[in-house]
């Protein structure tokens, strides 16, 4: 029974990342981070798949092994966080306060991001 239910989070977890392919600023390879640990505890040949895929799988693996962010996607989150909050400020305009308190946590979010190392390239010119 918990196997199962890890097994749909999981499942579910990668059709919201499908879904973020084609829907601006909802993050792809996030929820397939998310996902990875409901397939470890739910299916190893799913698992095996995400660590695999040609185009999830090296940023996966940089993840699991040395918690590492490549650079072109500490550049996409931070652009992605601009943006969504410029979006905020111009339709919202919320009260100073929020808007600080929200631009705050952003930045706190985005130094953290550009902190992580960078994957060490893989065998095969693969980061």
């Amino acid at each position: 029974m918990v196997r199962s239910a890890w097994l749909a989070l999981g499942l579910a977890l990668v059709a919201v990342g499908f879904v973020g392919i084609f829907v601006p600023l909802l993050p792809t390879t996030d929820f397939m981070l998310l996902a990875l640990p409901c397939f470890a505890r739910s299916s190893p040949r799913l698992e095996a798949w995400l660590l695999n895929h040609p185009r999830f799988g090296p940023s996966l693996r940089a993840w699991r092994q040395e918690r590492a962010v490549p650079r072109h996607a500490k550049i996409a989150a931070c652009i992605g966080m601009t943006l969504g909050f410029a979006l905020f400020w111009f339709h919202v305009h919320p009260r100073p306060l929020t808007a600080a308190a929200i631009g705050a946590f952003m930045l706190f979010w985005a130094f953290w991001i550009l902190r992580r190392p960078e994957p060490k390239v893989e065998p095969g010119g693969n980061a």
